[in-house]
Order: C-alpha cells, then sequence, then structure tokens
C-alpha cells in the first residue's frame, strides 16, 4: 500500500528556505512552548512536518494537540485545513464546544481507527490520493493494534485450545510497519503543506544505567528520526484554590520539555514550558506568561506583604491575579506575549557565546 519513493529524486529535490511566519507555523496554543520550540510566541507546528508528543497519563497532550485546532481558527492561513482526529483511545471526552469553540467542534471529523492499517490508509486517502491540507492528530499510537497481530494471536490461541504447538511470537510488529510508511507520510505533509501530531504514552525503562533515560515511548525509532520536534509532557504541580476553607485543586500544570528540535536545535530542561490546565478554563496561557515573566524578573516587585509587581510601560500595579486581569480586560494578551518573548530572547542571548570569531564567513 505503501507509495514508492525514489530516493535519488527526494535527495535531488530542491529545498524551499525554511521561514517562520504566521502563513507557515501554527500556534501551539502556549505562548511558552512556542518560545520553547522556535524562539517566537506565536510559531510553534511548522508546515509539512509532523510532531511527537510524548508523556505520561494525565500530562495534557490531548488538550494540547485539540488547543492547536482551535489555533487554526484563529490564523487565517490555516482556517480553511480540514481537521482530523485519530480518536483511538476514545479519551477525549471534554465538551469542546465550551473549551474549543463551537467552530471546531463541529469542523473536527473523527476516526475511530482501531489498527495501525485503518490509520495510514487512511491518511494515505486524505495526504495522497485526495491531497487535502489537513491538521491532524494521532491519539494515541500506543493504542493502536496491528490487525496481522490479532490474526496471529487468534492462530496461536485456536493451536492452545486444540492441544496443539503454539507457533510465532506475541510481537506486534507495529515498529516495523510504522518504518515502511512513515517515510510517505512525511513527504506527503510536505506537499501538502500539512501538519502532524502524534500522541506517545511513556514507559519506564527497568535497564537505564546512568545518564540513560528512565522513560522511553513505544512504536520504534522510525517516529523520531523523522518527526521535527519530540516534546515530552510531565504532570507538574497541582492547581490549588481556597474555597470555603479549605485547599481544592482546581487544575494541573503540564510540563513540555523540547528534546529534538530541528527549527532552533535548542533542547533541554531549562528551556522547558510550564503550562497550567485547569479543569474549568483549559490552557491558561495568560497565567503561563505572568507567571514567567514574574520569575524572570520582567515585572518588577514593589511590594512583598502583599506581593505586588508594577507592569512596565504602564502605571498599573497589583498581584498576580491582578495582573493577569488586567490583559484579558484591555484584549492586550499580543502585548504579553510579546513582553514574553522579549525576555525570553534577553535570556537566550545571554546563554551565547560573546567575543568569539566566525570559523565560517
Amino acid at each position: 500500500m505503501a507509495a514508492v519513493i525514489d530516493p535519488k529524486k527526494e535527495l535531488l529535490k530542491k529545498r524551499k528556505k525554511l521561514i517562520i511566519s504566521p502563513e507557515t507555523a501554527l500556534s501551539t496554543g502556549s505562548t511558552m512552548l512556542n518560545l520553547a520550540h522556535t524562539d517566537h510566541p506565536r510559531h510553534g507546528f511548522v508546515k509539512g512536518q509532523y510532531y511527537e508528543l510524548i508523556g505520561d497519563s494525565s500530562s495534557g497532550k490531548t488538550w494540547l494537540s485539540m488547543t492547536c485546532f482551535a489555533e487554526a481558527q484563529l490564523n487565517r492561513h490555516f482556517q480553511d485545513y480540514e481537521l482530523h482526529f485519530f480518536d483511538v483511545e476514545e479519551g477525549a471526552l471534554m465538551d469542546l464546544e465550551k473549551f474549543f469553540g463551537i467552530t471546531v467542534a463541529e469542523k473536527i471529523i473523527t476516526h475511530p481507527c482501531r489498527t495501525i492499517q485503518d490509520y495510514y490508509r487512511t491518511l494515505y486517502d486524505l495526504l495522497v490520493v485526495k491531497k487535502k491540507k489537513i491538521l491532524y492528530a494521532l491519539d494515541s499510537q500506543d493504542a493502536l493494534e496491528n490487525a496481522a497481530a490479532q490474526k496471529k494471536f487468534k492462530e496461536q490461541k485456536k493451536a492452545a485450545e486444540s492441544g496443539e504447538k503454539e507457533v510465532g511470537s506475541y510481537g506486534d510488529g507495529k515498529a516495523k510497519y510504522h518504518s515502511e510508511n512513515i517515510r510517505w507520510v512525511k513527504s506527503a505533509l510536505r506537499d501538502t503543506g500539512s501538519i502532524g501530531i502524534v500522541i506517545m504514552q511513556t514507559r519506564d525503562n527497568p535497564a537505564a544505567f546512568g545518564f540513560q533515560p528512565k522513560k522511553v515511548h513505544s512504536g520504534g525509532k522510525s517516529h523520531k528520526f523523522y518527526a521535527a520536534a519530540e516534546m515530552w509532557c510531565s504532570v507538574g504541580k497541582p492547581l490549588m484554590k481556597l474555597i470555603r476553607g479549605k485547599p481544592r485543586n482546581v487544575g494541573s500544570t503540564c510540563i513540555v520539555e523540547v528534546r529534538k528540535n530541528r527549527v532552533t536545535g535548542k533542547i533541554g530542561k531549562g528551556r522547558s514550558a510550564v503550562i497550567p490546565i485547569y479543569y474549568s478554563h483549559g490552557i491558561d496561557d495568560t497565567g503561563s506568561l505572568v507567571e514567567f515573566l514574574i520569575a524572570e524578573g520582567g515585572f518588577e516587585k514593589v511590594s512583598d506583604k502583599p506581593l505586588l509587581y508594577k507592569v512596565p510601560d504602564t502605571d498599573f500595579t497589583g498581584s498576580k491575579n491582578q495582573i493577569i486581569k488586567f490583559f484579558e480586560d484591555s484584549d492586550s494578551e499580543e502585548l504579553l506575549q510579546d513582553m514574553a518573548a522579549e525576555v525570553w530572547n534577553e535570556i537566550e542571548a545571554e546563554c551565547e557565546l560573546v567575543n568569539r570569531k566566525k570559523r565560517y564567513e
């Protein structure tokens, strides 16, 4: 079923210079994650690429993938894209209209694929046969079954029940199937300007020694090799609010570390995005930016008790929550994004080697 690719033709194909712009890149829905990936506050996922979102359960992977669907409706260069959600886990049960808007709720095309074969056949029809511009998310790779493995299991079960000797392995063969098909998917994404997001679950690595990773993911190495970025999600501290004299859990913090980055090459825990997700609101982008600017000195602290900060270039002084309300009430979220980007890039500049002769001109 896989499309035949001429390696020589692919290597000789002239590549366009990558220019990150509103026309070529879509926001992830988190300004901090955009900065961690591209150093730009409003550009995250680039056209023609696919991305891995890897993480523990309840670490925000589905929220991030759904939020980028909503971002596509805000960017005029993506409004004509079809939104496809491969809901293998059937775990995205949140109120789509409430959190992502009625347009997204009505526009999402859900594919209840069960096998890896169904998944790639559907992508082939969309990207290669129909050549559609799509934004898709697979939730998740781990939940896909292999039709060949199912058949082998049934044969082994039948043999065991009849007293015959069982033959063959219980390996599911998904890694090999991914390796055989991911190349044409990457080419088709580039040809159509589409974007793919593949969600993966983490697994403990009992063989980890020294600096080896304590967590890994299934699906083989081909996904990582061809992905434009690997974003690892973990669960941070719970978000608590004092209600009727008792601390109540109202959300959780998602920490996203970019471990592979083909745009800037910058990776590591020091550039992780801390993203608050509230059960009643979803991703709190404004809150994450205010937290970042407070932590990095972007807002001058003017009082300890109570904790008050001054917003630069304004006469406004207030607490963290008051600053959040100030920017939301004045519809100044983009200004806040730019302020965070300025501080982020100042820090990045300070991380660079200075007064060094360039090796190449």
